[in-house]
């Protein structure tokens, strides 16, 4: 690999994924993206079977991942996999819509934190998929909240100097409001999009916080991204 800069997209083929990989590839990163689809403009894919269970969708991943690396370690591993999906107690779709969740939030950044323990570089930044409703209750949407939750709570314990994440690394948690993607725009065309954080501005910081060391949050925090006029500013707990 002649390219000195490394990253790993965990859901990479998905709305903000495609736009990470296309941004990091832009800035000639060597990119590996991790999804159910193949994204033609990564370097390499690694594509799960969502029939697998956790275990096996763990260690298909880290294989795969690993012989495609080969010795070489990551500046980043990002993980923006996810879905949203609604119901209250009362739903006859809770559970349903509450495991997948649980699969594309959790499965996923539990297993982008293994292999951050494996090839990050020391000095690297993880960054995983919160979302700042869920730092309060959710009652329309109970499973996502639950989901996020478990998430921000495992951000917490990754920034714990004993994670075993490589030294001097940071794993933040990334918590928008609404993201301005096509899906919503088409699900809310009566929405107030001055509120809601463009993708563009993701990438741009999550290349920002691969790249350097410098300005990145302290590790383990929830950032959150609070759109306002079209401006986003971060807010760090």
């Amino acid at each position: 690999m002649a390219t000195s800069n490394r990253v790993i997209v965990y859901g990479g083929r998905g709305g903000l994924g495609n736009v990470i990989v296309e941004h990091f590839k832009g800035k000639s990163w060597w990119v590996c993206s991790v999804d159910i689809n193949p994204n033609d403009a990564a370097d390499e894919n690694v594509l799960v079977d969502p029939n697998l269970s956790w275990t096996d969708q763990e260690g298909l991943v880290c294989k795969n991942v690993a012989q495609h690396l080969q010795e070489n370690k990551v500046e980043a591993i990002i993980n923006m996999a996810g879905g949203w999906a609604g119901g209250s107690a009362n739903s006859p779709d809770f559970i349903k819509n509450a495991d997948l969740m649980w699969k594309q939030s959790v499965w996923s950044s539990t297993i982008s934190a293994a292999l951050a323990a494996k090839h990050l570089k020391s000095g690297g930044c993880l960054v995983l998929p919160g979302a700042k409703p869920a730092l309060e209750g959710t009652a329309g949407m109970m499973g996502y909240g639950m989901a996020k939750a478990a998430v921000h709570q495992l951000t917490k314990s990754l920034g714990d100097k004993k994670s075993g994440l490589p030294e001097n690394s940071v794993a933040l948690a990334l918590l928008p409001i609404t993201l301005d993607t096509p899906m919503n725009r088409k699900w809310m065309p009566k929405a107030d999009t001055s509120t809601w954080t463009s993708l563009e501005f993701v990438a741009d910081l999550l290349h920002g916080w691969a790249g350097s060391q410098e300005g990145r949050p302290p590790t383990g925090s929830l950032v959150q991204l609070v759109t306002k006029d079209s401006q986003t500013r971060l807010v760090c707990e």
